[in-house]
């Protein structure tokens, strides 16, 4: 299982870089990522409980998706997948709901999200460009969450 981590936090450190430099993450790490998260999960919990947490995850980006989508149509008349959000954001999102229990996910997912927002202003990415590296940043932060994992053989990560 420890190996399983450790090339999942290769794999969000190589998104993090290619983010981070070029705005350009192959699409195929998505999919590996997706698949490593939930077999971690599937060996934390049965694969029952992993299908439910993953559904309500999945749900919940859903939701969230779609509320982007009305505010960047009505409010920033703006289309939501080339001038709001990136088609490698989604991507991450979708990736990453197969990775925790529900209670879990969502609290990472928001801190996840306040940590890429602090990160951002924090190094100011590059004054001309106008987007931020989001799937990224998050990559980095789950790449945190995986590495601290690794000193709990606990399923705190998949407990609620």
């Amino acid at each position: 299982m420890w190996i399983l981590k450790f090339v999942l936090i290769v794999v969000f450190f190589l998104v993090f870089f290619q983010d981070y430099k070029d705005r350009k993450v192959y699409w195929f790490l998505y999919p590996i990522i997706g698949a490593m998260v939930f077999v971690l999960q599937i060996q934390s919990v049965s694969i029952y409980p992993a299908f439910i947490n993953t559904s309500f995850n999945l749900v919940f980006i859903s939701l969230l998706l779609f509320v982007s989508y009305l505010y960047a149509k009505y409010k920033l008349q703006q289309p939501l997948l080339k001038e709001v959000f990136g088609l490698g954001d989604l991507l991450f999102f979708v990736s990453i709901a197969f990775s925790f229990s529900i209670v879990s996910f969502l609290i990472l997912f928001v801190f996840s999200l306040v940590f890429s927002l602090l990160l951002h202003f924090t190094i100011r990415y590059k004054q001309t460009e106008k987007t931020v590296p989001l799937a990224g940043y998050m990559s980095l932060f789950f790449a945190t969450v995986y590495g601290i994992s690794f000193f709990w053989e606990s399923n705190f990560l998949y407990a609620y």
